[in-house]
């Protein structure tokens, strides 16, 4: 992916090895670490253009999830490991580590999202705040599961599919598959939002191994990641940090009775409002998004 343009200029690039494979990342900026997490069908890219004020102060890292964009696709076990969001966050604190920062902050959209709550309850001695991006936890979602949103989340039970079959359709048409699906939800239904740099960055992502990767995320969500978000709520574990939780007013968590309230049965300090956006908030509406996050990690 050498050849794709650069989206984060004066970012270094490096690779580091977890217990999840090799995972690319960009790390820039200056000040107290924040780290970044993408979601699904995207890339690290997906931060493009929030990052330049955000770095200004904060050591930005942001990395490739395993299984996406530049970062190692290694083989899942009967348990859909590395892919399950305990997996995932255990690697971001191995690379936290590497780069030198045991304590940090993180915001999370769509999958990342999933993997930052997860990474709060499981490894809280290590973030100091939290921040998610249109979604509910995995739990919330699966039990209001309804009709409508069943059909604007349908890539929820299609990609937990048994393999191959979601791979095998996919792979017909990966990048009309893609298109479609970032258009679908984005508040104008197209992809005016994309810069044109950033969709050559998810093109060139979203093939071969990594199909075989992103479906067994989802079917990590439907039974590993599933599990221990019950485990947690029948123990009364809870995310202690500071959180924000922000969403689209078009996108996925506006479809349920109350995002806010959901995370409040969640997490013991949180914040959080719908702003003018589909699902994709950092860009769709980038300088909102912006606002929010710097106000809320500079407090």
């Amino acid at each position: 992916m050498t050849s794709l343009p650069d989206l984060f200029p004066g970012f270094a690039a490096r690779e580091v090895d977890t217990s999840a494979g090799r995972l690319f990342v960009r790390v820039g900026g200056k000040g107290s670490p924040l780290l970044l997490i993408h979601g699904y069908p995207q890339t690290h890219v997906m931060w493009h253009r929030v990052a330049p004020q955000l770095a200004e102060r904060f050591t930005l890292v942001v990395p490739d999830l395993p299984g996406y964009g530049a970062s190692a696709a290694p083989e899942s076990n009967a348990e859909h490991a590395p892919y399950d969001k305990r997996s995932m966050a255990k690697a971001l604190v191995e690379l936290m580590a590497a780069l030198g920062h045991e304590r940090f902050s993180l915001a999370g959209h769509d999958r990342g999202g999933r993997v930052a709550y997860r990474l709060a309850l499981d490894h809280a001695a290590r973030v100091t705040r939290l921040a998610t991006l249109d979604i509910i936890p995995t739990g919330e979602m699966w039990a209001g599961m309804d009709m409508t949103m069943a059909m604007k989340t349908y890539h929820w039970l299609f990609l937990a599919q048994r393999a191959p079959l979601p791979e095998q359709m996919i792979g017909h048409m990966p990048v009309a598959y893609l298109e479609w699906t970032l258009a679908s939800w984005t508040k104008a239904k197209n992809l005016s939002a994309f810069a044109p740099e950033a969709l050559a960055h998810y093109r060139a992502a979203y093939a071969g191994p990594h199909i075989h990767a992103l479906c067994e995320d989802y079917r990590a969500g439907a039974t590993t990641d599933l599990a221990h978000d019950n485990a947690d709520r029948a123990a009364g574990r809870t995310i202690n940090c500071p959180m924000l939780a922000i969403w689209g007013d078009a996108g996925i968590p506006d479809e349920t009775s109350a995002p806010l309230s959901t995370w409040q049965r969640w997490a013991t300090k949180v914040e959080g409002r719908a702003i003018d956006s589909g699902h994709f908030l950092a860009e769709e509406n980038p300088a909102e998004t912006t606002k929010a996050l710097l106000t809320f990690f500079a407090a």
